[in-house]
């Protein structure tokens, strides 16, 4: 189901995507995208998340949702990376505002990952994320931002030649922004890192780091593997089953609470 969602009067554009069978115990994930490698998004485009949603909530029960940032497709706006943020934060509103769940989980894949892991670590209707290919912090933007800049032009996130107002507001942001922060505000909740061992964009380096700035988390390196995990067989299955234990450990928490809801399948 194609939705629309208004955060800070950018209309964006959203894909929720319902198991065919009901629960009575409903988890819910957001499916967070990346910065686009080129015009139109390149092979981390949302135009695939979609998929992505529809293949996770026939698999493994989840109400699955995805969206497209500021700038991104068809969402209004310019990128900036305080905004992307927000528009997180608003998702998870609009999320939790159209399905009953009873839990929330990210799946954030390049800068995406890493806003996951910082809006989680303030938000407690979040109960795990998965970083996949994520930076711990975005200081190789933060020495240029002005590059960085020109190249959100060039990809279209940014598309009013008057934005940004103030720079050197929209570069502070860029410093301020840091998941090796979020990670150690979890506390026990669940945090996957998913990273290549070839990545050419995000070194292997931050995946360790953010792993080790979380005392649960589970480190997944995917031999052979480059930045775009979204369409490596590997990666997604990894994320599969992660999903289907976050969904058992809450049928048994919930079973334990109030009594068997369903029974767990094998």
């Amino acid at each position: 189901m194609d939705s629309r969602f208004v955060v800070d009067s950018n209309e964006l554009t959203a894909h929720l995507a319902r198991p065919a069978r009901a629960s009575s115990v409903q988890p819910a994930v957001a499916i967070v995208h990346g910065f686009p490698t080129e015009a139109g998004g390149g092979i981390n485009s949302t135009r695939t998340m979609p998929a992505l949603a529809d293949l996770i909530a026939a698999e493994t029960g989840f109400v699955a949702m995805t969206y497209a940032s500021r700038g991104v497709a068809g969402s209004a706006g310019d990128f900036s990376l305080d905004g992307w943020r927000r528009d997180l934060a608003g998702a998870l509103d609009f999320l939790a505002s159209e399905v009953r769940c009873d839990g929330i989980w990210l799946i954030g894949f390049g800068t995406g990952g890493a806003l996951a892991v910082v809006v989680a670590g303030t938000d407690a209707r979040v109960r795990g994320v998965a970083a996949v290919a994520a930076p711990a912090d975005f200081e190789d933007w933060a020495r240029n931002p002005r590059k960085l800049l020109l190249w959100a032009r060039e990809v279209g996130v940014v598309r009013d030649p008057e934005f940004p107002q103030r720079f050197d507001r929209w570069a502070a942001e860029i410093r301020a922004v840091r998941a090796v922060d979020g990670a150690g505000s979890l506390g026990d909740r669940s945090l996957l890192v998913l990273h290549g061992s070839d990545d050419e964009t995000v070194p292997v380096f931050d995946a360790r780091v953010l792993a080790d700035a979380h005392p649960g988390a589970d480190l997944r390196i995917i031999s052979g593997a480059a930045h775009h995990l979204r369409h490596d067989p590997r990666a997604v299955a990894v994320l599969l089953g992660w999903l289907e234990r976050q969904r058992q450990t809450l049928l048994a928490s919930t079973a334990h609470r109030n009594g068997p809801a369903e029974p767990a399948e094998a």
